[in-house]
Formats: C-alpha cells, sequence, structure tokens
C-alpha cells in the first residue's frame, strides 16, 4: 500500500478543508446540534472515518504533517493566558478550587484504576500508568514525551502504539461524549437556559467593563489585529526560553504549558495605562485575541482528528481496550454524581460536565470546544468559561508533570 505525505502547507490547507465540512455538517444535520457536537470534531472525524475504510480497502494512505497544528495549539493557549486575570481566581470562588481538587483526586484515581486493571489483567503495572494520566488527560504530547521512558525503564517496547492508541481512543470518546453530557444533564433535571442568541462568545476570552479601554476591545482592525500577533509571538518566545530553562531542571512540560504561563504574567504584569502617542499598547481581552484564538483551536481539533489512524484502535489487545472502556465509564460517574452536583446543578455546571468530559479523556482544546458547542446551542456560561481553563489550561499540566514522575518511580 503506498503512502502519501503532505506538506505542512497542505496539510493545514486541509484542516481548513475540513473545518468547513464540520460547519456545513453541523448545519445539514440536527443531531450534530442537539448533542452539540463541536464542528470540527464533526467534519475530523467524517475524514477520519473515510480515510479509515481507504485504509481497509488497500488504498493509499495521507500522511499529514501535524507541525503547524501543533504550533496552534500553543498560540491558542497563548490567548488563554493572555486573557486571564489574577482576580479572576478570587471571581471564580470556591468552585474553582473545589473543581481542581476533585480534578485532581480524579487524576490520581485514574492512575490508580489503570493500574489496578493492569495487574488483574496479567499487564505490567506501568501499562496500566501509560493508560491513565498519561495518555487520556496528557494526550498526544504527554504520551510522546513519556513512551521513551516506559519503553527504556520497563521495557514496554509498544509504550509509543499503546499510549498513541489511548490518547487516540480518549479524544474520541472525549469529542463526542461532552455534548450529550451535558443534553443528558439539561432534560434529566430541567436546567432552565440563558437565551442562546444573546452571545456565542467564549467567556473566558470576553471582555468584561473593568477591561475595556474604549470600543476598540470589541472591535477588530489591522492595528489591534497587529498587536495581538505580536503579543502572542512575544509570549511564545519568553515561553520557549521557559520551557528550555525547565527541561533543563529534569522537568518536562508541553511547550504551551510556559507559553500560557508568560502570557498570564505579561498580561497581568504589564501596565495598563494607555498613551495616544504609544503605537503597541498589550492587548487585553481583545476581540482579536478572542479571533485568533477561536481560529487555532478550531483548526487544531481539525487536523487532530482527520489525522487519527482509527484502524489502530482495531488492533489494540482486548486488555487494553477493557481498561480504556473502565476508565471511560470512572469518567462518566464522576461526572454525572459528583463535577454536576458540586458544581451548583445550574446551567453553568452543565457546561463545565460538557468541559470535564473533554478533560477527563481528552485534553483542553476538547474541553473548550465541547462547551463552545454547548453554549453556541444553549447560551453563554461565564463562570464555566472562567473556571475550566484556569483548571485543566495551567494547573493540571503542572499536576500531571508532577504527578507521573511520583507513579513511575514508585514502581
Amino acid at each position: 500500500m503506498s503512502a502519501f505525505q503532505l506538506s505542512p502547507l497542505a496539510s493545514i490547507t486541509t484542516g481548513f478543508l475540513v473545518l468547513f465540512v464540520g460547519k456545513r455538517l453541523n448545519r445539514e444535520w440536527n443531531f450534530l446540534q442537539r448533542y452539540s457536537i463541536p464542528e470540527p470534531v464533526s467534519g475530523g472525524l467524517l475524514v477520519a472515518l473515510l480515510l479509515t475504510v481507504l485504509h481497509v480497502l488497500g488504498g493509499p494512505e495521507l500522511l499529514f504533517s501535524l507541525e503547524s497544528r501543533d504550533f496552534l495549539l500553543v498560540y491558542f493557549f497563548t490567548t488563554v493566558g493572555m486573557s486571564a486575570r489574577f482576580r479572576d481566581l478570587s471571581r471564580g470562588g470556591p468552585a474553582l478550587f473545589i473543581l481542581l481538587g476533585l480534578t485532581i483526586a480524579f487524576m490520581t484515581l485514574q492512575n490508580l484504576l489503570g493500574i489496578a486493571m493492569a495487574g488483574l489483567l496479567g499487564l505490567h503495572p506501568a501499562t496500566g500508568l501509560l493508560l491513565g494520566t498519561v495518555s487520556l488527560i496528557g494526550g498526544h504530547g504527554t504520551t510522546i514525551a513519556w513512551a521513551p521512558t516506559f519503553a527504556e525503564q520497563f521495557h514496554i517496547e509498544n509504550a509509543m502504539e499503546i499510549g498513541i492508541a489511548a490518547a487516540t481512543f480518549g479524544l474520541v470518546l472525549a469529542s463526542a461524549s461532552g455534548g450529550p453530557i451535558a443534553q443528558f444533564l439539561l432534560r434529566r433535571f430541567h436546567v432552565p437556559c440563558p437565551d442562546a442568541d444573546a452571545t456565542t462568545q467564549p467567556a473566558s476570552n470576553a471582555s468584561h467593563p473593568s477591561d475595556q479601554q474604549g470600543s476598540s476591545a470589541n472591535s477588530i482592525d489591522i492595528n489591534g489585529f497587529l498587536t495581538a500577533l505580536l503579543a502572542i509571538n512575544l509570549c511564545i518566545l519568553s515561553g520557549t526560553l521557559l520551557n528550555e530553562g525547565i527541561g533543563a531542571a529534569g522537568l518536562k512540560l508541553p511547550l504551551f504549558v510556559p507559553c500560557l504561563l508568560m502570557g498570564i504574567v505579561f498580561s497581568n504584569l504589564l501596565p495598563e495605562r494607555r498613551s495616544e502617542q504609544v503605537v503597541f499598547h498589550w492587548p487585553r481581552r481583545s476581540a482579536s485575541l478572542d479571533l485568533i484564538g477561536e481560529l487555532s483551536l478550531g483548526i487544531f481539533l481539525a487536523m487532530s482528528l482527520m489525522s487519527l489512524q482509527l484502524w489502530s484502535l482495531v488492533g489494540l489487545a482486548l486488555p487494553l481496550l477493557l481498561i480504556l472502556l473502565v476508565q471511560f465509564f470512572f469518567a462518566l460517574v464522576v461526572n454525572l454524581l459528583l463535577v454536576f452536583r458540586l458544581m451548583g446543578r445550574d446551567y453553568d455546571a452543565t457546561v463545565i460536565c460538557a468541559g470535564f468530559g473533554g478533560i477527563s479523556l481528552g485534553s483542553t482544546p476538547t474541553a473548550m470546544a465541547n462547551m463552545k458547542a454547548v453554549t453556541q446551542q444553549h447560551g453563554p456560561s461565564t463562570r464555566a468559561f472562567l473556571i475550566v481553563p484556569l483548571v485543566s489550561a495551567f494547573f493540571l499540566d503542572l499536576v500531571n508533570a508532577i504527578l507521573i514522575p511520583a507513579f513511575v518511580g514508585g514502581f
């Protein structure tokens, strides 16, 4: 079977086309809207399924260049960091710390469950950890970073294949389950929804009255867009240097984590006073940042899902599939029985549950896409878009960077 390697330009162009396909599918098929399936997921999974059929029929295999996709992820998280405020921690209230504590406990139990299931099925306990927060909450990036350690230290020769397949499996379930979870909660508990036409702007980046500097905060012009791009690139350059220092200290973090951190630091420490004589002003929750972040997230998810080699899941051994299914049901039970109730049993809690469905099995971009799909249909949720990014986009990757070495050292 022949394989065709697409160039980076062709790959990202395909991502744009797939996103448009998803928009059309969601417009034409009511059930996709009903269950709040994100547009990149609709288009990406359709392309992945078509490529899987082509593979099964012995046709050529398309290989995508994903370097540009990974950089879009860095761009997205940098915009999230630049839109965060230290005062948001207090505005998040107790719910922020409750969700953070609950998620940390969930991560610990997810690893323990994976290790226990691996032991019951006669696998190396490290395989269970690989099917825990390494691949599920950590995603493909964390899996790629840690798989060589598992292969070398625990002699799991196919650690990379196992981890990538698990991350893929989790990404598919997380993308497809967040919306249905929200719809179930809305119907089951008769949760009242706000006006869906009020806004579809994610509240994580939405401008607050205190942050607005005139009408430019809510409009997009060439100067504002260039300012946002320059600020994002400055954060990424600084984050790259920080990541090199962190790596030299022996701590492994995805690049987007230090970039997000630098976005938070710059946006909170730089003065907000403006002068008409200054050309460059640091952007603060501007419409340009919103646009860049939304575009980066959409294309990232479209490229991630269209490049999934779904046929690799078929080759998973039954024990691995069993562990992943147990992890899925465990995450579902925690979401429905604990997250919804502890977050207040209201509409905000419902949107948070859609996001938690993305966090627990997939990744933060999946969580954001799940919540965005729900709010586009049922109305905005400022509290959800404030709490979930603060918990998942920053804290959890730091927690995972500490949790994984702790479990590895215990074997």
